[in-house]
């Protein structure tokens, strides 16, 4: 055992009350009391465990420190995916922390220059309930509900999925509780407080299982937090600060009967906290010694007011390792890493102390499924157990299901003992029209193909050569599976079972046969090795390839490096957007025709940027989110882009093979030849690694790394989604400049001009499609897909249909004036897009006229002198979200200049409201937003019986009842945007009654609604 104690992890001399270490073991967090706040700090875990990480200057220690609490800070804990870190203090709140997109390091407030945040965290959300300090936290083990305890005598169990709902409030102590632990498998939670009791609650309807108070009875004085803590096995319960004939001890409580029969004893002073190592273990075996399996047990650490720390093993009847003042003051917290073999523990004094065991010490930990089949042997299914690793062992719920699994673990049966047979015969030669495999590889090598491009370099096209090997790799696995990092060997073996014919490139043979040629380098790093620039990242925890077979380096760590094009080759200085031909059959006019092609393209494109000069002066589009925590319910927005010179499109030159040369490069001549495009809107440059923030509930983020160098020294992009905890990653041959998602896909454009399709678990939807010109802009709002390209063309897809909405619809109708820019653009929730103008317009595309819909106006006179205050019942009103607020600003005032306006004729004033609501009710119904739909039309509605437009009124009332007699000639629809019409005729009907002057029309389309309703 190694005993650290890092004297950079401080907060200025100050408590710290509260530590705990981030799942993945790179980072853990601290809580105490600030200057005159509380204080949240996060630091880097490796300079705390190596010495040389700590020695190098250019590994950071503190990675971000947050001042938000207004008080002392009591308890800091991580979500069990990592995503949240929660706090809670002694300003009664709850703070949840999510780690923001990098934007480069900011000072922590307050402090000198030299003091710098190397991560972004954010506070998400607050939570708002407590009426005193916040005591305690902890996550259930699910990460469904986290729950807080205070002085106020209360346990709140919060809904973490959605949070600030509260699931239920726990109330029964008298006391301040002060301490909190969720059983393992989800079925209990308990609770210890100061009125000498310790609770345990059910999960399943929140009331109280039992109720322990004996081990208490004796307890004297308090102190400052009773944490207390549940094996990992859920045998176990261990509580803080109990008394056995006058002695502190750590009460064992059972259980099985909630027995108290067992304690921790040895402390002087009252035991604070209590915490089990996460891991289960057994013993190891001793050379000599029978393979007789030894019992699972478990590791406890115990700190207490005497400052000094004790770890138990169950096994034992002592404790491992005491270690007496450890600390000035009293313990406070303990946290162990998810490995088991690392122990943080902090206290009042202001220090934190690490101890690092050996698994000489501990014992072997189980795997995480051995600890699952612990608990499903002891209490049936866990509440806890969700990685897809135990689905097998779902139950089955219905007797198809069951019939099928039968039938296809026959099948399977069937085909192991096919296959045992098939291994009998000899291994057959490997011949190829009478010659040898060997013989035709060498003399392809030797008839290779030499090119030279402009600027002299020497260029050798790649072959498909074929292999001398039935076993190892086959074409076919790489064009029918996605290159990736790490990949299942089920997987990998069906593949290379079952080839198919390839229509790919050579470019995707000429990986297989280098592949199967050269092994990889002993040279190249591993994963290790590389230096991670871009903070943690959670590694996928499928089984990787073997080291002889592995494509990629570790997804976790890899240098970016540059990236190649899509024909995996280096792209020519001189000549860009060039690429050589691959093809076997080469023919030299072939390639001088191909040379002539693209000397025009580059003539043409400096005529072309020479001739845009002039149009470089108008500013460049600034497409802009409303705000990056915007959940895509309603529509997704996307960031903004900087304002500069609009960034020059190399377009990339097809290239063809010769059966089909001379065809292609005359469609190529006519493609050339084009006319210039007028507009030209700002294009994403490319960057070597990227992250996007999708939504905050659910939690997901998009990673992107170009430029990834394979084994075989080719460069690929990739794509990583996170979800909730879980991610899955691809790969794609070309860079990607930007990248859009929602909760139900992820788009990327890449350099090659495509947009690529993949749902929200990483299946690729349809082929990329390619675009007429460069990607500006890329939106993703549901299941639709909106590009905005550098020539201020328009284009929408429905994935789940695999439809077009909008086509190729030009922008040149609404850019009107050659001082207009587009400022936003946005995809809504239901496929509409919109786009906003640098003069304060704002226009969406209607699919079913085909035409432009001017939607909103900033400089409109209706806005400004429309008053319908009166009509506004609730402040609740005002909040109606959506694209159509998205787009107008939630904060339009009704009348805000009503003040002025008091001279205005009362005529004028009733038209330009009405005409104003009239224009509201459109467009929400043009954006198909229900909820704005319904929100304008009681405000209409209100505004004309106020009002007194009984013409309007009743028209509006008859649409929405329709016929009372169905007939086959009627076109009434019952339902508008989603929303049943007669519903929203009873919402307004009240509205109606109100004015005695319509109360005929009232009574008249009540009795009409009875009608139907008794039919």
């Amino acid at each position: 055992m190694k005993l650290l104690k890092p004297a950079w992890v401080h907060h200025n001399g100050k408590p710290i009350f509260s530590v705990d270490i981030h799942p993945d073991g790179t980072k853990f967090a601290t809580g105490g009391q600030g200057e005159d706040s509380g204080k949240v700090v996060i630091w880097n875990m490796p300079p705390v465990v190596r010495e040389e990480d700590e020695k190098n200057e250019a590994i950071p220690k503190m990675l971000c420190q947050m001042d938000n609490h207004l008080a002392c800070v009591n308890c800091v804990r991580w979500s069990n995916n990592g995503l949240y870190l929660a706090s809670g203090g002694d300003d009664k709140l709850i703070m949840l922390w999510k780690r923001a997109a990098y934007i480069g390091p900011s000072n922590v407030f307050g402090s000198s220059s030299k003091l710098a945040n190397v991560e972004q965290w954010r506070c998400v959300s607050i939570l708002r309930s407590h009426t005193g300090d916040v005591m305690d936290l902890a996550w259930s083990p699910h990460d469904a509900w986290l729950s807080s305890c205070s002085i106020d005598n209360t346990v709140v169990i919060w809904n973490a999925l959605k949070f600030p709902e509260i699931i239920a409030t726990l109330r029964g102590h008298s006391g301040l509780v002060k301490g909190l632990t969720w059983d393992p498998v989800g079925k209990y939670i308990a609770s210890q407080a100061d009125d000498r009791s310790l609770k345990v609650w059910r999960t399943m309807d929140w009331q109280l299982e039992t109720n322990i108070t004996k081990p208490f009875d004796e307890c004297a004085g308090t102190t400052h937090v009773l944490r207390l803590s549940w094996s990992p096995d859920g045998h176990y319960l261990v509580s803080a600060h109990a008394m056995n004939n006058s002695g502190p001890t750590a009460q064992i409580i059972e259980r099985d009967g909630w027995k108290t029969n067992m304690d921790f004893v040895g402390h002087r002073k009252a035991v604070t906290v209590v915490k089990f190592n996460p891991k289960i273990f057994k013993k190891k075996p001793r050379n000599g010694s029978s393979n007789k399996p030894s019992c699972p047990y478990c590791c406890c650490a115990v700190g207490s007011k005497d400052r000094s720390l004790s770890v138990w093993l169950t096994c034992l009847k002592r404790p491992l390792v005491v270690i007496h003042e450890l600390f000035d003051k009293s313990i406070m917290d303990i946290s162990w890493t998810l490995t088991g073999l690392g122990l943080l523990v902090c206290s009042m004094d202001g220090t934190v102390a690490f101890l690092d065991f050996s698994q000489e010490e501990l014992g072997d930990p189980l795997t995480e499924e051995e600890k699952n089949m612990i608990h499903q042997k002891t209490y049936g299914k866990s509440l806890a157990i969700t990685t897809e690793q135990q689905l097998s062992t779902t139950i089955i719920e219905n007797p198809e299901m069951l019939k099928y699994q039968q039938q296809q673990k026959e099948l399977q049966e069937q085909k192991n003992a096919v296959g045992s047979r098939e291994l009998m015969p000899p291994k057959v030669a490997n011949m190829l029209n009478g010659e040898s495999l060997e013989d035709i590889r060498k003399n392809l090598l030797k008839k290779q193909i030499e090119t030279r491009t402009a600027d002299g370099r020497r260029r050798i096209t790649p072959f498909c050569i074929a292999q001398l090997d039935t076993g190892d790799f086959s074409t076919a696995f790489f064009n029918s599976v996605p290159i990736t990092g790490a990949l299942p060997s089920s997987v990998l073996s069906s593949h290379i079972n079952q080839p198919q014919p390839s229509s790919d490139s050579n470019a995707a043979k000429s990986v297989s046969s280098k592949l199967t040629q050269d092994p990889p380098p002993a040279t190249a790093k591993s994963a290790e090795d590389i230096p991670n620039k871009d903070g943690p990242s959670i590694t996928s925890t499928s089984t990787a390839i073997p080291t002889s077979t592995q494509l990629l380096t570790s997804p976790s760590r890899i240098e970016p490096m540059k990236a190649l094009d899509s024909r995996f080759t280096e792209r020519s200085k001189a000549t860009p957007g060039t690429a050589p031909i691959s093809s076997a059959a080469r023919q030299s006019d072939l390639e001088r025709s191909k040379e002539q092609v693209l000397s025009k393209d580059l003539k043409l494109r400096e005529v072309q940027e020479s001739s845009s000069d002039s149009e470089e002066k108008i500013p460049a589009s600034k497409i802009s989110s409303l705000s990056k925590r915007k959940n895509d319910t309603e529509g997704e927005v996307v960031e903004k882009k900087k304002k500069g010179r609009p960034r020059k499109e190399t377009k990339h030159t097809p290239v063809t093979t010769a059966s089909q040369a001379i065809p292609s490069i005359e469609k190529e001549v006519s493609r050339v030849a084009a006319p210039l495009v007028v507009f030209k809107l700002p294009t994403p440059a490319p960057k070597k690694a990227f992250n996007i923030q999708v939504s905050t509930e659910p939690a997901m983020y998009i990673e992107v790394e170009n430029e990834v160098p394979t084994v075989t020294g080719w460069k690929l992009s990739r794509l990583k989604c996170m979800r909730e905890g879980k991610q899955w990653d691809t790969l794609l041959t070309s860079r990607i400049l930007t990248a859009a998602g929602s909760c139900d896909l992820v788009s990327v454009a890449c350099e090659e001009r495509t947009v690529s399709v993949f749902s929200a678990s990483g299946r690729r939807l349809l082929p990329a499609i390619l675009l007429q010109s460069p990607i500006s802009t890329l939106h993703c709002a549901s299941h639709f897909v909106m590009a905005l390209l550098a020539t201020a063309t328009l284009s929408v897809w429905d994935a789940k249909k695999q439809s077009v909405l909008v086509k190729d619809e030009s922008l040149i109708t609404i850019l009107s004036g050659n001082d207009t820019t587009i400022t936003q653009s946005l995809l809504t929730h239901h496929g509409v897009p919109v786009v906003t103008l640098s003069n304060g317009k704002s226009y969406c595309f209607n699919t079913s006229l085909c035409t432009w819909n001017l939607i909103s106006d900033k400089q409109d006179s209706l806005v400004q002198c429309a008053d319908y205050r009166s009509c506004l019942t609730s402040q609740e009103a005002m909040l109606c979200s959506g694209p159509l607020a998205t787009v107008q600003g939630c904060g339009i005032n009704a009348g805000r200049q009503a003040a002025r306006l008091s001279s205005m004729p009362h005529v004028l004033q009733r038209g330009t409201t009405l005409a104003y609501l009239e224009n509201q009710v459109a467009a929400a119904m043009t954006l198909k937003s229900s909820q704005e739909y319904r929100h304008w039309l009681l405000i209409y509605t209100r505004y004309l019986v106020n009002e007194g437009y009984e013409p309007r009124l009743r028209e509006l009332c008859k649409d929405l009842l329709g016929p009372v007699h169905s007939s086959s000639s009627s076109q009434w629809e019952s339902t508008v945007l989603g929303l049943r019409k007669r519903e929203l005729l009873k919402e307004m009907l009240p509205v109606i009654g109100q004015n005695l002057r319509f109360q005929r029309l009232f009574t008249e389309y009540q009795d009409q609604l009875d009608l139907l309703k008794d039919k």
